[in-house]
């Protein structure tokens, strides 16, 4: 059955499911009606670069045409179908050597036009590679769907960034990646454009070893609407994971982080924990947050989570004030502050440079 038959014969959401209570599948498809599959998919402008505008190392390419992946962790049937049939002509692979180095980040650029738009993109990284990636989505578009899906390989250690800058309108993301045996996978969502965001992410930990660090800088302003969900699964014993999500709200903005834990039985010495964090900065921001733990191990190190939410500290805004901070400067410098906590984390040293410069703008928004 193809990917068009599988989304027409699924059975719609469950809006009791925490991947659907607050953006229905209605809300995020493309024209509203879900019986609908638009055929006017324009294709991105998809480009693979060093971020230093270096040229591309040996070992690294980006190209078009089919995509293959196994392992994967399982998945919505109604977004990853949905995307799967808009995304026919659109398929790029990341084909990474093994044992490839590189002391400069790669990243693909996306670029959106048009009403409807949609990519997919499978990460093929071979065993022993060392990567920092970032993939930055831009553009007009009015609806944008990517599918990334993929895996490490054996030993591999990846830094992999999500950037949305889009300018508005609609983003449905959908991400199933695969962690092997001894694999190190760092895995960042920075998100401050686009009207509404829908983010279904999955990573798979399959084999003994398989190390995951989950992290979020999320900027909402306005009257954004960014809505994530994230499962991690630890399927093999000896795996490790941590999910860390920070989000910032402004104006009458709201975001959602949805997190759930699943440990299998089998998966003995199995270490989980995610800590999401909402940072409100006007009366009207909302946030919630759901962690969530489905343990059917009990030889486990430790599996927890934890939600806090709370406004900018005020003894902090007078402390930078005592110092010759105006208030603007004193809220922003207390947002980026927030925020970095997880950003400082995504890579290294010059990834974190381009992700800041990235952000500049938009912070001074959130601090306005």
């Amino acid at each position: 059955m193809d990917a068009s038959s599988q989304y027409l014969s699924a059975d719609h959401p469950d809006r009791a499911d925490h991947l659907w209570r607050y953006t229905p599948w209605k809300k995020i498809h493309p024209t509203g009606d879900i019986s609908d599959i638009p055929s006017d998919f324009s294709i991105p402008e998809v480009s693979l670069k060093a971020i230093d505008g270096s040229a591309l190392p040996p070992g690294i390419s980006l190209d078009m045409g089919d995509v293959h992946s196994e392992g994967l962790p399982d998945d919505e049937k109604i977004t990853k179908s949905f995307l799967e049939a808009v995304t026919g002509e659109s398929k790029f692979t990341l084909t990474v050597a093994p044992k490839f180095k590189s002391e400069v980040p790669m990243i693909i650029e996306i670029s959106t036009s048009g009403t409807f738009c949609s990519a997919h993109i499978c990460l093929d990284i071979g065993k022993l590679a060392e990567l920092e990636l970032v993939t930055v989505v831009r553009g007009t578009c009015k609806w944008f769907g990517m599918l990334r899906t993929g895996s490490t390989g054996e030993g591999a250690i990846t830094s992999d960034v999500v950037v949305n800058k889009l300018e508005h309108g609609k983003l449905l993301r959908v991400e199933s990646i695969s962690i092997p045996r001894n694999s190190q996978f760092k895995a960042g969502t920075v998100s401050s454009g686009s009207t509404i965001t829908k983010a279904d992410l999955r990573y798979r930990m399959f084999q003994p070893g398989g190390n995951l660090n989950v992290l979020g800088s999320i900027l909402s302003a306005r009257e954004m609407s960014l809505d994530h969900h994230i499962e991690i699964y630890h399927d093999s014993p000896e795996t490790f994971s941590r999910l860390d999500w920070n989000s910032a709200c402004g104006g009458s903005s709201r975001t959602v982080g949805t997190g759930m834990l699943r440990v299998s039985k089998g998966s003995n010495g199995a270490d989980a924990a995610q800590l999401f964090q909402n940072l409100l900065l006007s009366r009207d921001a909302q946030a919630d947050s759901i962690p969530e733990l489905e343990v059917s191990e009990h030889d486990v190190v430790g599996c927890g989570h934890g939600t806090a939410s709370g406004p900018v500290d005020e003894d902090q805004m007078f402390y930078l004030a005592s110092r010759g901070f105006s208030p603007n400067e004193s809220k922003s410098t207390l947002i980026a502050a927030f925020l970095n906590s997880t950003l400082s984390e995504m890579g290294g040293d010059k990834m974190h440079g381009w992700l800041v410069s990235e952000l500049d703008s938009d912070l001074s928004e959130l601090g306005d």
